[in-house]
Formats: C-alpha cells, structure tokens, sequence
C-alpha cells in the first residue's frame, strides 16, 4: 500500500499564511486537501490557491487575543472543527541589541512567542474535545539555537518557542501532538531585505551544503508530515530544515592561508 497524506475533511490554520513561508505551507496544505483559515493583519494581495481550492481569510493581528478568538471561531463556525494549527507568524527587522529600546523588544517576543503560545491554547481547547484531537506545527528557526546577532530578541523568542513545543507536547497529550519546525534560511519574495541582491543571495546559497536556500513548500511539506498521521508517534520533536546547516566559521578560516 502507498503511503499517502490526505487532509480532505480536516480543517488547518496558518498563522501568517498570506505571504512568505506561510504561503508555502498554505498551499501544501491546500494541495492535501485541507479546508485552510489564513490569518494577517491585511489580506493577502493574492490569494494562495492549490488543488483547486483557496483559504478562508479572516484579518487578525495573532498578538492580539480577541483576534486570536476571531480566527478559531471563523474555523470552527464555518468546518465545525479544528485539526492543525501552524503557528508561522513572526519575524523581526535588524536591530542593534545594545541600543534597541525596551518596547521594540517586547513587541518581538510578543509576536514570535506569545502569540504562539495563546494561539496554541485557544486551538488546544478546540482539540481537546474532538475524538481524534489535533496536531499544532510551531515554525522556529536556527535563530533559536544558534547565535542571531542583529535580532537578538527575535533568537531568544524562537528560543523559547523550541522549549515551549516540547512542554506543551507533555501536558497535553495524548490528545494534541505539539512539534516545531526549525528552518533554516529560506528564499521568499522578502529575501534580498535580509541576504542582498542576486549575487549575494548566490554566494549564500554556495555556503549551505544542499547549495541553495529552502522554499517556503520545503516547509509546508515538513509541516504536512508532521500533521499527518504519518507522524502520529511525533510530538515534541523539532525537525531541522535547513539544508545541512550552516558550516562551522573555523573551517574557511584554516583553508584560507592555502588560498594565498
């Protein structure tokens, strides 16, 4: 028998899924047949679509919890049921951590850890009285267990989000599975903001030992796994994806005197 992945019937909720990563997943999603609740503070300028089918959106900013409220309701009043949650919304601009301001930091940790976290909770209650329950998908990134300078907050958030993962994979099982995605760099329409032009992106690329950079679907196809009964003894993993990793810094260093 093949092996095979199929959401028909089940409903998921992305977390950012109008754009970026959030989009890749949303439309792996979408192509297993899921019905998909997309939330953002603005609708998307166009709307994923896969398998011939598009998300519902409902605007929502996920640090605010009336607004978490509103997206679970939307799912839950238009499917009658709750099966995945990805918590993907996040991100943080450069930002010098000896001179960043108090606020600008709270909001980071709000947005990339807090609102996973209540997210996660309201999704959890839903789940929780369904027969079969559900699966929650939080994306973190190498930030989380590597240096990230330029967005300290942002690393210490994603941080958190790994450990939050593993202890809300304890407390509320056997029910809910809680895994995480951690992601490496990946290419998305924002890309050149962070890497640079064509030629550095190329450069960057030529470092990761997979020798390119992730796709947003490259996500959403790990985030379909995990949800998928295929994972069904998963829960509290964090799933590296990142293509290879990131070279040790000291192994260009000793190869350069042989470069002269």
């Amino acid at each position: 028998m093949a092996l095979q992945i199929d959401f028909e019937g089940r409903v998921a909720v992305v977390t950012g899924g109008g754009k970026g990563v959030g989009r890749g997943i949303t439309e792996r999603f979408l192509e297993a047949g899921a019905d998909v609740v997309i939330c953002g503070r603005s609708e998307p300028e166009s709307m994923p679509a896969a398998g011939g089918r598009t998300p519902t959106f409902v605007a929502a900013d996920v640090r605010d919890l009336e607004h978490i409220d509103r997206v679970v309701q939307a799912a839950t009043e238009r499917f009658g049921r709750l099966d995945v949650l990805v918590n993907n919304a996040g991100g943080a601009p450069y930002a010098d951590a000896a001179t960043v301001s108090p606020r600008f930091s709270e909001k980071i940790l709000a947005l990339n850890l807090n609102a996973a976290l209540h997210f996660a909770q309201r999704a959890n209650a839903v789940m929780q009285a369904q027969a079969d329950g559900g699966s929650i998908v939080n994306i973190a990134s190498v930030s989380g267990i590597r240096p990230s300078p330029g967005t300290a907050a942002y690393g210490a958030a994603k941080a958190g989000l790994l450990s939050l993962t593993q202890t809300l994979a304890v407390e509320w099982a056997p029910k809910v599975r809680v895994n995480a995605v951690t992601a490496g760099m990946i290419r998305t329409e924002q890309a050149h903001l962070h890497y640079g032009d064509e030629a550095a992106l190329a450069r960057i690329a030529a470092t990761v030992p997979l020798g390119r950079f992730g796709t947003p679907q490259d996500v959403g196809d790990v985030c379909v796994f995990l949800a998928s009964p295929l994972a069904s003894y998963v829960s509290g993993a964090s799933l590296l994806v990142h293509g290879g990793g990131e070279p040790p810094p000291f192994h260009e260093a000793a190869r350069e005197p042989d470069r002269r």
